[in-house]
């Protein structure tokens, strides 16, 4: 384990230079105190937990002390907002620190939210806020414990700054981690203004940095976004078999390692809905739940326009062919593993899709179901859970598909109801969850996100004494309104 003042760092971004970053000075909050740590990412770092207790800890999370071999940096990207593009974006509310190489060899980066104004602010102010700080802390660890691949997020630090959205509230800053920050906008940024020799700078430096693999390919390029786009299909299909929506796929937001990226107006379904939109400024639904696979393959459809310079158009369109049959199997035996079957059949997906429809048109809790029905033997399990649904008799068709099917599966209940608890999480980020929590720390009180986060922490365990966590959330808790902003 290391101290805070022991880490090693080797910033390879920031020596791509000027064109790529701009460097920038974090702006420290006022009276500031930690707000929740992660000790699972602490340790992506060697990291003792204890050091958290260290004052060091939070000044160096708020930005009144700096390592001095770090280098913060603002990243300069473009990209497609809601379908449209634009020209200049970039790290308008965070810094890059630096990249700390743990004993692993692994190289993550220190990326500070809220640390202030930087040259890609635009009208902003750079800051970040507590509830979205919180919002984004929760998400990134608890989908991490759900196995799917996300950013993480070592801690939250609050302070008496003022900041100014739809009301006034305090500032905070998110310290998250990641191997990359490079976004599919980084590549579209060199490509539209026609810097090709900086583009072909940076691919070679994601390349030989994050898929090294790729250079035995004889087409490195080639074989770099095939494995992209893979990534990105994998990672979409575990958010729609856990009813994860993200709300803001713009490609500015989308990493190119194929981790869940930049939280915003996330949710997680609470009653299943495949029209559901999470972001109230979303008018159009461009990023409903429904809309989240197709989105997927229009940014990376975007990204192979950016490297139209260095992949060959027919490469890049047939491996663009490859992204739903890849997406559809990572999603069919999730919902396999949900639904307790260890095997394959040709009638899976319909099974599921019959399931889903029936959920839909009886708004039944997406989360929930699917525990429920390995808490008890299957028989025992449908005839409860026929109890939620409108049309009892086209369950009970659905149901006897289902029992037909689970008799082809090995195994007595028992081992059925611990494979069935391994895919199916009895604890879930709902956003009412988040908003108490929110609520408690903005009064100062930082115990509930600290608890929840220790209960999302574990999400498929039996935790005693936290079942309140796994209730049905109540009618407010389903219609909260959730922003950019947020």
């Amino acid at each position: 384990m290391k101290t805070l003042t022991e880490l090693n760092f080797d910033n390879r971004f920031a020596r791509l230079g000027d064109v790529f970053s701009t460097e920038v000075t974090p702006q420290p909050l006022e009276a500031p105190r930690l707000v929740v740590a992660s000790e699972a990412a602490m340790a992506l770092l060697d990291l003792d937990p204890a050091v958290a207790e260290d004052p060091l800890f939070t000044e160096l999370f708020s930005a009144h002390k700096l390592w001095s071999t770090a280098e913060p940096r603002a990243m300069v990207y473009s990209g497609h907002q809601f379908g449209s593009y634009n020209p200049q974006l970039g790290d308008g509310r965070g810094l890059l620190l630096g990249e700390v190489v743990n004993e692993a060899g692994e190289h993550w980066d220190l990326h500070l939210k809220g640390a202030g104004l930087t040259p890609y602010s635009r009208m902003g102010d750079g800051r970040a806020v507590l509830r979205s700080s919180i919002r984004e802390f929760l998400a990134s660890e608890h989908l991490h414990a759900l196995r799917i691949p996300s950013s993480r997020a070592l801690c939250v630090t609050g302070s008496d700054t003022p900041v100014y959205r739809e009301r006034q509230e305090r500032g905070a800053m998110l310290m998250r981690l990641a191997p990359s920050h490079v976004r599919f906008g980084h590549f579209e940024f060199f490509y539209y203004t026609k810097q090709h020799d900086e583009l072909k700078k940076l691919l070679d430096h994601v390349v030989e940095s994050h898929f090294s693999e790729c250079l035995e390919h004889p087409e490195p390029y080639h074989s770099f976004f095939r494995e992209v786009l893979e990534r990105t299909a994998e990672m979409v299909a575990k958010w729609q078999a856990y009813g994860f929506c993200h709300g803001v796929m713009n490609t500015d937001n989308m990493s190119i390692l194929g981790i869940t990226f930049d939280f915003g107006p996330y949710a997680f379904l609470d009653d299943f809905d495949a029209r559901f939109i999470c972001n109230h400024s979303d008018h159009a639904g461009r990023y409903s739940y429904e809309n989240q696979v197709p989105i997927a393959h229009w940014n990376l459809a975007a990204l192979a326009q950016a490297l139209t310079p260095f992949i060959a158009i027919e490469q890049l369109r047939a491996t663009m062919d490859l992204f739903l049959p890849i997406y559809e199997t990572v999603w069919l035996d999730l919902m396999r593993k949900r639904l307790g079957f260890q095997t394959a059949e040709q009638d899976d997906k319909e099974l599921i899709q019959r399931l889903l429809q029936l959920m839909q048109s009886s708004a039944i809790d997406y989360t929930r179901f699917f525990r429920e029905l390995g808490d008890s033997p299957a028989e025992r399990a449908l005839a409860r859970l026929r109890e939620d649904f409108v049309d009892i008799k086209a369950f009970d068709e659905w149901a006897a598909s289902y029992r037909q099917r689970s008799e082809r599966e090995s195994g007595d209940h028992e081992a059925r109801r611990t494979r069935m608890h391994a895919a199916n999480p009895k604890y879930i980020l709902r956003n009412y969850l988040a908003q108490k929590a929110i609520e408690a720390a903005e009064a100062g009180d930082y115990g509930p996100v600290r608890e929840l986060h220790g209960v999302l922490s574990r999400p498929f365990d039996e935790q005693p004494g936290m079942e309140r966590y796994a209730e049905r959330p109540p009618e407010w808790g389903k219609h909260l309104e959730i922003s950019c902003s947020s």
